[in-house]
């Protein structure tokens, strides 16, 4: 059975290991990566992968959100599951030193960016009534050095994880699937959990958390 599906955030690790999973799985799948507009970043280029359908998204915008949604479909045909990653990256500095450009990025890309696309997904899976929709974050990392901290990357985590708690809450009223993923450790085997997780998703999976740790070991 052909499956649409839509990866859709930080262009990380743990993304590349989930793509690398949906290629054992389907022949073609579409993506939108948020760029890295940071101060003092270049900005990064995703290698092309021959499977992958690249999407533009501008995180910032909701017409951006509801264009993806639509160009996802016209080139899946339908978009059967969403994943959405989320790993911020890292912002370390002191307080005093803290860009004012960066913060307004961190905030519409990283935080406001997840809203606006979760409204546009959800729309299609409620009317459609049926779809998955998968919320994944890795671990808080502890990213520090003296007199700095991660100011910026943590609070957005936070907020994607408050985001996911609050869907997943929700999700028993809604006749679409949602699912949250949150793991630490070996990326590779949390990608093959995730998608081993989604593969065998029923109305059971509907609402639920699942946790990756260390050495393999998993609870919901």
């Amino acid at each position: 059975m052909t499956r649409g599906i839509l990866i859709a955030g930080n262009d990380s690790s743990l993304s590349r290991a989930i793509e690398g999973e949906i290629t054992n799985r389907v022949e073609q799948y579409a993506s939108a990566f948020i760029p890295n507009r940071f101060s003092g970043n270049i900005i990064n280029t995703v290698p092309s992968k021959e499977r992958r359908l690249s999407l533009d998204w501008n995180p910032s915008s909701p017409i951006s959100a509801r264009t993806l949604v639509l160009a996802a479909e016209n080139r899946l045909e339908m978009i059967d599951e969403a994943i959405l990653i989320c790993s911020p990256p890292a912002i370390i500095c002191e307080a005093s030193d803290l860009p004012l450009s960066d913060v307004e990025i961190m905030v519409s890309d990283h935080i406001k960016g997840w809203f606006f696309l979760v409204k546009e997904l959800t729309a299609i899976f409620k009317n459609r009534k049926r779809g998955l929709l998968a919320m994944v974050y890795s671990g808080n990392k502890s990213h520090t050095k003296k007199g700095a901290v991660d100011i910026l990357g943590s609070p957005a985590l936070a907020s994607f994880r408050e985001l996911t708690k609050n869907l997943l809450s929700a999700a028993q009223n809604e006749p679409y699937i949602t699912t949250g993923f949150s793991g630490s450790g070996n990326e590779t085997a949390f990608a093959s959990f995730i998608l081993n997780k989604i593969d065998r998703s029923d109305k059971h999976s509907n609402g639920k958390l699942y946790r990756f740790g260390k050495f393999n070991l998993f609870r919901k």
